[in-house]
Formats: C-alpha cells, structure tokens, sequence
C-alpha cells in the first residue's frame, strides 16, 4: 500500500473499485465485463453516463490489456515508485452535456493508468490540458492527478480503448472490444455535442464512425474541418504527443486556434 500523491491515503496497486480513491465512479457492487458478450450488454443496459464509467472502470473484458496495465501497476516507473497505480481501465471525463467532445487512442501505462483520469499525469495530458485552460475550456493548466480540482467548462474528454496498451498499440480485436463502451457513451452525450475533436489519424476514423458518417470520408490532417448534415462540426487534430511537440509538427499555437475554434463552434 502506498499514499495517493494528493490525499494521502493509502491503497494497493491496483486500486480495487469503492476504496476510495479519488474519482472512482465504481463501487465493489459494480458489475464486471469479462466477454464481449458482457461489454455490450452493459453498455446497452447502461442508463446514466455515471453508471457507464463505473462499469468502464471495472472491466476485464481482454485478457492482455488486464494483464499489461495491471502489471505496469505493479513495477511501476522509477519516477512514481512511491506511488499507487489506479491499473484500471480510464472512463471518459468532464461534462456529462458537453459541446465539445474529444476524442483520443487509450490510456498512458504510466500516464491515466497511474491517476485513473484520461490524458492525466503524462507529457501528452501537459500539452492539452495547457492548451484547454488558454481557450477557456479548463479551469486550470495542469491535469496531475484526479484529486487536483480539475474541472469542465462544456467539454468532455474519452478514447476508444480505456486500457493502457503494450507498447502503445492495443490490436484490432481489442478495439472491437471495448468499442461498445465509446458507442454507448456518444448516445448519452450526443444531443448536447456541437463540435468533436479528434486527436490524431486514428480517433478521426472512430469520430467519423461515432457520426455516422459513410461513403466517401474526408481525409485527416490537422485543422481540417468537416460539417455534418446534423450540424455537428468535426475537426482534425494532431495527436499532443511527444514526439509531435518535439519536432514542431504541433505547436502550443496549432492546438490552441483548434480548440479555440472548438470553443466558438460549440458556443460555450
């Protein structure tokens, strides 16, 4: 057992549901989906966005995504030794009526699967949170851990894989896995959505599902800007990776004119 960085209190790694830790949406009561079978009844089933997290957070529905992010949990980065490890899968965060919607790839072995909050605690998270408190749409700059006092100005954050993956590539299969929990969490949120925003090549093809869109798709690139018939706009972002800060390709000025973008099409 070790502290939590922010409140102190003690907990294993994993963190068992209904502990206490910070933001766990579930408790030991909450039913686990270990099938594929389970993810999609439960995801139907599901009626509220909170109960959809709780049931997110608790999943073992692939086999190597439990064993990875559970194992990462418990070595641990030399950095965050000192530290608890959620180890479990990462349900979206922010406005349960958002207008803007953005969407990432998965969790950060030592990023969102550490704190248990999506994009929270790892380089990529410093970059959009950064950028979402320039444009107004944080309250804060800094996302480190899910007991910092972040909070939502109409937005709401997902991926559609929620558990952190080896070497950052969950597999195909793993993606048709855990699909049924972003499907199910769109429909919730949807009536509210003017603007999506997808991080990268990947999560623009799973926004462009998630809308409906067929036939002929507009490609990806970043800044690109595609307005659907229902009147929601969908906008290219590169992914804040790293890498992609590193080299330049994307600058802290090339994210904030999206999101600042974002924040006048959805009028918040």
């Amino acid at each position: 057992m070790l502290p939590h960085p922010r409140s102190g209190r003690p907990f294993p790694s994993p963190v068992p549901p209904g502990t206490g830790w910070p933001g766990d949406p579930a408790t030991d009561d909450t039913p686990v989906a270990r099938s594929g079978a389970a993810v999609r009844r439960l995801a139907r089933a599901a009626g509220s966005v909170g109960e959809l997290d709780a049931e997110i957070s608790v999943c073992r529905a692939c086999p190597r995504l439990v064993a990875w992010r559970e194992e990462v949990a418990v070595t641990k980065r030399r950095s965050f030794a000192g530290e608890p490890y959620w180890g479990r899968p990462v349900p979206g965060w922010g406005s349960e009526r958002p207008g803007v919607f953005i969407v990432g790839l998965a969790p950060a072995a030592n990023g969102a699967n550490r704190t248990g909050r999506v994009f929270t605690g790892d380089r990529s998270g410093d970059q959009l949170f950064a950028s979402l408190f320039r444009c107004g749409l944080v309250n804060q700059p800094a996302s480190v851990d899910s007991a910092d006092g972040l909070q939502a100005n109409g937005i709401r954050i997902s991926a559609p894989v929620r558990c952190a993956p080896p070497a950052n590539a969950p597999t195909p299969a793993e993606r048709t896995m855990c699909a049924p929990w972003l499907a199910a969490e769109w429909a919730m949120i949807a009536p509210s959505v003017r603007v999506v925003v997808a991080l990268g090549g990947f999560a623009w093809q799973i926004a462009l599902g998630l809308l409906g869109v067929t036939g002929a798709k507009p490609k990806f690139g970043h800044g690109v800007a595609f307005l659907l018939p229902s009147g929601v706009q969908l906008l290219g972002c590169y992914h804040p990776s790293q890498q992609n800060m590193f080299t330049g390709r994307l600058t802290p000025a090339m994210l904030d004119e999206v999101f600042t973008d974002a924040r006048r099409l959805a009028r918040i």
